[in-house]
């Protein structure tokens, strides 16, 4: 299903935004919006990703259109790149595939005050200790062990938990979405797997294309956003793409057991199974928003452990203190995530579920959530690319509250699937094209690089031309792998 071409309408908004309008199939409450430049638009006809976006537009509540953006590609359900608004006022529907099996998947940067010279003469040490002290890998556990009330005080505080355990300070939780913890979680209602899966990952980054990279700032687009940012050319900075690790996934999968036969309950009509859901106000559905919730949290708390990691490898290769090297948190942004904002719908406000898979939240300027540090410039975006290339830091826009429910991209977007992509690095060693490139790379397995090779996934810089031309999120900074460790 997801390799068969689109054939359906895609018709010309703009020279950034394609409509799939409701009339394509009988049953969308609203149309399908993907934003794309032609070539982009040109790559997404090859699977099934606009299917979904369609798919989606069936869904009750949903409001303005079925979103998706430049990065889409076919995922569980929802495209990975949508984003699909609900008013519970309205019916308005929750659904864990619109967020996605890795809750919370997000990324966050770190600057520090070294530059490029600076660390070139102990990279290969650096991007070694990394690798050694930062636990990566399938099912892989690490040094931080936590007990299933501990677990639970994480659940319920996100971050802020870690700070008594010095593990976190004040400015981390600032410049964290959201300040790393959404009220309401419920984790007394995960399953006991759930949360023996999430004894001993907390702090671990996982296997896919979850990463750490070794980052130089490579070119400044928007002096003024990046001086409030800190940033400025030839900066090294640490990137950091994680999850929910298993506690995560575990939530998701009960979620979608439980909700069998729950849109027939409801007398919805789905498309695809893979959309099940529950209207918010139902049981089932404050049941998952409880648990996702609770998922959402753990996954900032895994972030910022991995941080504290990372700074303790830069404190030991570099002999000063992390507060000397001058690693501050940048920022953190979750994209995959459900969250209940509160938006203009035509000439309403209305307070709606806005559902992001594999997109990220893009707040404008004086926005009250964009935190106080950025009030003048809007909320940091990091979009990462890939380990050959590029990674990029945006800020919001009002472009994004007026046309997207506040949400831009959230990275490159595949090209190829894993397995394809492991077919085509048959007899290479993808480390060794991609130190040839000036990027050390250090992973668990062949494979795990071979599924990851940049030639995997679309040129970021497309992607980002797009969004910053649509008006969603403004280009800041470029950023350069110098060093990647991987599960």
């Amino acid at each position: 299903m997801a390799k068969q071409p689109y054939h359906g309408p895609l018709e010309k908004v703009s020279d950034y935004c394609w409509r799939i309008p409701k009339s394509y199939k009988t049953g969308m409450r609203v149309d399908g919006l993907i934003y794309a430049n032609r070539e982009l638009l040109e790559l997404m006809r090859n699977d099934q990703a606009p299917e979904q976006v369609a798919n989606v537009a069936f869904l009750p509540g949903i409001q303005v259109a079925s979103l998706a953006m430049p990065d889409i590609h076919w995922g569980y359900g929802f495209t990975i790149g949508g984003v699909c608004a609900t008013d519970p006022e309205e019916g308005g529907v929750i659904s864990p595939g619109g967020v996605g099996y890795d809750i919370n998947c997000g990324v966050r940067l770190m600057r520090s005050n070294l530059m490029y010279d600076d660390i070139q003469p102990k990279m290969n040490r650096l991007v070694g200790e990394l690798f050694k002290n930062v636990p990566c890998g399938v099912g892989q556990g690490g040094r931080f062990q936590f007990n299933a009330k501990e677990l639970r005080t994480l659940m319920l505080q996100g971050p802020r938990a870690l700070i008594e355990r010095g593990l976190a300070v004040d400015r981390d939780i600032e410049h964290t979405e959201a300040r790393g913890c959404l009220d309401g979680a419920r984790p007394d209602l995960l399953s006991d797997r759930a949360i023996d899966r999430g004894k001993n990952q907390c702090g671990t980054l996982g296997s896919g294309n979850h990463f750490l990279e070794v980052q130089v700032v490579d070119q400044v687009f928007d002096d003024e956003a990046a001086q409030t940012m800190g940033l400025k050319a030839g900066m090294v900075c640490v990137m950091i793409h994680s999850g929910s690790r298993g506690l995560g996934y575990q939530v998701c999968d009960d979620a979608l057991k439980a909700l069998r036969g729950v849109p027939e309950k409801y007398g919805i009509h789905l498309p695809d199974r893979q959309l099940a859901c529950a209207p918010v106000r139902s049981p089932e559905g404050e049941r998952y928003i409880g648990q996702m919730r609770a998922a959402a949290n753990f996954a900032w708390c895994n972030r910022q452990l991995l941080m504290a990691q990372a700074r303790d490898v830069f404190e030991n290769v570099f002999g000063r203190k992390w507060q000397e090297l001058g690693m501050q948190l940048i920022y953190d942004v979750a994209h995959n995530i459900a969250k209940f904002e509160k938006h203009r719908v035509g000439d309403v406000e209305k307070s709606v579920w806005v559902h992001r898979k594999g997109a990220t939240r893009a707040f404008p300027p004086h926005h009250p959530e964009t935190p106080r540090d950025y009030k003048e410039i809007g909320q940091p975006v990091l979009i990462p690319g890939d380990m050959g290339r590029a990674s990029w830091v945006l800020v919001g826009q009002q472009g994004s509250m007026e046309q997207t429910f506040g949400t831009t991209c959230h990275g490159a977007g595949r090209q190829l699937s894993r397995t394809a992509a492991v077919k085509k690095s048959k007899g290479r060693r993808i480390d060794e094209e991609l130190l040839k490139r000036g990027v050390i790379a250090k992973a668990r397995s062949w494979k795990g690089l071979a599924e990851e090779q940049p030639d995997a996934y679309k040129d970021v810089d497309l992607v980002v031309e797009t969004v910053h031309c649509a008006g969603l999120s403004k280009k800041v900074a470029r950023m350069r792998p110098v060093g990647v460790i991987k599960g």
